[in-house]
């Protein structure tokens, strides 16, 4: 579960792109073949690149590439140092929309440059050739970009009562929410010298600093018994019905790590020391400051839900994992047994084509235009669903670019979570349809509502398998999948956010060492997980798989946001009369168009009230009583 937006051309002043994970990596001409191809889940689907391009060496991608460079130059040509007084002339608001049409065909083109680069390096980040074309393509990209950083500089510098004029024109009237979303980052741009500086360095500084873990983290390999596993497959084994396994594999995930753990730790400190010199030079006041303004949300919205989900971790997470114990009749579960299958949970795989049906059928339970959308991704390839040595492990959807359309990488392996991980997935990639009819400047939707359709999704395929449960006991442990997947959503993404806000507070002082960052890792979870847990030994270096930390500094709260507003929303469903699905469905294709507040008004819901949190957490609460009610 992570996210990284598409490279753009002006990170400083673009939005960007929600995606679940990162959107990296991949194969060179077609997806290398799973090796296990037709495992009990079924023949798993690769994803079709070609509707991006054909192959890294097609010469439509070194077109687009001389296109791309030849546009940037042509902008900066007719454009730069023009802005103000060309928007200040009598048709300046047509002329400076057909400057802005411009740009965003070149985002578009980028996008869809920048995209194929990052999803074949994802299908495979271990390969050479794939991995210098990734390096390659990103360093064009920036190259580009230096000639149009110019643009969100001097746009930002136009007199509001000119500008304000100017969007009387409805050719730019059209884009003053991306226009009036660039201009909330007017306080925190630099010079056009330094600006550029910052653009240019990123290449040999934090990207190359991502591009590493990336690397590091998909070469690892993990002894477990006589196997030499890759990540994914080591982490899937903490979900193994055998006890022995699950430790086997949580012992081996901490061997490797701690023989890596100097690598990890430098990364970890290099990027947030690479941060706080940003953020210092921005004037951003506090470490997460950045992320709220690229996620439109305020402060005091994010501080209220961190502190509602930390005082409800005894009436959550704690009181949840004491109830999962006694099902296991222990006092206490070891770390490595908190995601252990439940003793009366079915043991059955569950095959891909019967995933497929479950999602979609709960989709179109609710909307036949959602269900529509989100089969698309079945039938036109847009799936990349086996797990294959060097794939990136977790899962995404990426909306790569307006003109084309997203892609989902997974990694399916025939789990209850699989399931709901593809209705997540699907839901971002319909919300990302839905939303790419606004243009590559207002497409992509801040991070606080890309996660609303995705957990809407699995929301919706929770709701429709639990009412099709006949047996008391399946749906016990439907229940208990939907809990666990709530805390991993809500309780533990605050904890991580928790632990990113210590380690780049502490980082401002000087360096962390390993021990020091395993310590505040442990202090953070045994805080979240509360006395049912037992952690052993290995599990503080435990920190170092998590990309969000490298991707997306401060990114994780969306996960908490997105999990708490959906329960409000579904409340909201559950007893709406007609018309609530065409309502959603209009709130997802408003793309970036929209303050969240904005969207949210016609459902009644209003983040900023103190009790909005509570009333989200209250639905886990009350699954929770219901649990314990069974016994």
């Amino acid at each position: 579960m992570i996210s990284r937006s598409k490279p753009a051309l002006n990170k400083s002043a673009l939005k960007k792109s929600a995606l679940k994970k990162p959107a990296t990596k991949k194969s060179t001409v077609k997806a290398k073949p799973s090796s296990k191809p037709a495992s009990k889940s079924g023949r798993l689907p690769e994803w079709n690149l070609a509707d991006l391009y054909s192959a890294i060496d097609a010469p439509e991608v070194a077109r687009d590439l001389e296109k791309m460079d030849a546009d940037c130059v042509a902008f900066e040509t007719d454009y730069k140092g023009k802005l103000a007084t060309g928007t200040a002339n009598e048709h300046g608001g047509k002329w400076l929309a057909e400057a802005v049409r411009r740009y965003e065909a070149i985002d578009d083109l980028a996008g869809r440059l920048g995209s194929y680069a990052g999803l074949v390096h994802a299908g495979d980040s271990v390969d050479p050739k794939i991995s210098k074309f990734y390096g390659d393509v990103s360093e064009r990209l920036t190259g580009a970009s230096t000639h149009l950083l110019f643009f969100a500089l001097e746009l930002n510098r136009i007199d509001d009562d000119i500008l304000n004029r100017a969007m009387q024109a409805a050719e730019l009237a059209h884009y003053r929410p991306w226009i009036e979303d660039l201009r909330k980052e007017k306080p925190y741009q630099l010079n056009d010298k330094l600006e550029q500086l910052f653009l240019e360095k990123a290449q040999t500084g934090y990207s190359a600093w991502n591009r590493l873990f990336d690397q590091t983290i998909s070469g690892l390999r993990f002894k477990v018994g006589a196997k030499e596993l890759a990540i994914e497959p080591t982490l899937n084994l903490l979900q193994d019905r055998d006890g022995a396994k699950r430790r086997s594999a949580a012992e081996a995930l901490a061997k490797t790590f701690k023989a890596n753990e100097r690598t990890f730790a430098l990364i970890t400190n290099t990027l947030a020391k690479d941060k706080d010199i940003s953020d210092r030079w921005r004037g951003f006041q506090d470490v997460a400051d950045s992320r709220h303004l690229n996620n439109r949300v305020e402060r005091e919205v994010v501080d209220a839900l961190v502190a509602a989900v930390r005082a409800a971790y005894p009436r959550l997470s704690h009181r949840y994992y004491a109830l999962k114990a006694r099902w296991f009749k222990k006092k206490r579960l070891v770390y490595w047994d908190r995601n252990a299958p439940l003793p009366f949970a079915a043991t059955d795989t569950i095959a891909w084509p019967d995933a497929r049906n479950m999602v979609l059928s709960a989709y179109r339970g609710f909307s036949s235009d959602m269900a529509d959308i989100a089969e698309r991704f079945f039938t036109d390839r847009w799936i990349d669903a086996p797990v294959r040595p060097g794939k990136a492990p977790g899962a995404f959807s990426h909306p790569t670019t307006p003109s084309a359309h997203p892609y989902v990488l997974m990694n399916y392996q025939g789990k209850p979570r699989d399931v709901m991980t593809l209705a997540h997935e699907l839901g971002h990639g319909v919300h990302q349809v839905l939303a790419a009819r606004n243009g590559a400047l207002m497409a992509p939707t801040p991070l606080t509502l890309a996660e609303t359709a995705s957990v809407f999704g699995e929301m919706l395929t929770f709701r429709r398998l639990l009412a099709q449960t006949k047996s008391a006991k399946q749906r016990q442990a439907l229940l208990a999948g939907k809990v666990e997947d709530m805390i991993n959503t809500v309780v533990r993404q605050i904890a991580f956010y928790s632990f990113e806000r210590a380690v780049h507070t502490e980082r401002k002082n000087g360096e962390l060492t390993a021990t020091r960052l395993g310590e505040i890792w442990l202090s953070v979870q045994g805080e979240s997980l509360g006395p049912a847990i037992e952690i052993k030994a290995g599990y503080e270096n435990y920190w170092m798989y998590i990309p969000h930390f490298i991707h997306s500094p401060f990114y994780v709260y969306a996960y908490a946001f997105g999990d708490c507003l959906v329960n409000s929303l579904y409340a909201v469903y559950e007893h709406a009369a007609e018309g609530f699905a065409e309502r959603y469905l209009a709130m997802l294709a408003a793309g970036g168009t929209k303050h969240y507040s904005e969207l949210l008004r016609p459902f009644g819901l209003d983040a900023k009230d103190p009790k909005f949190w509570d009333g989200g957490l209250s639905v886990i609460a009350g699954m929770i009583d219901e649990l314990e009610d069974m016994g």
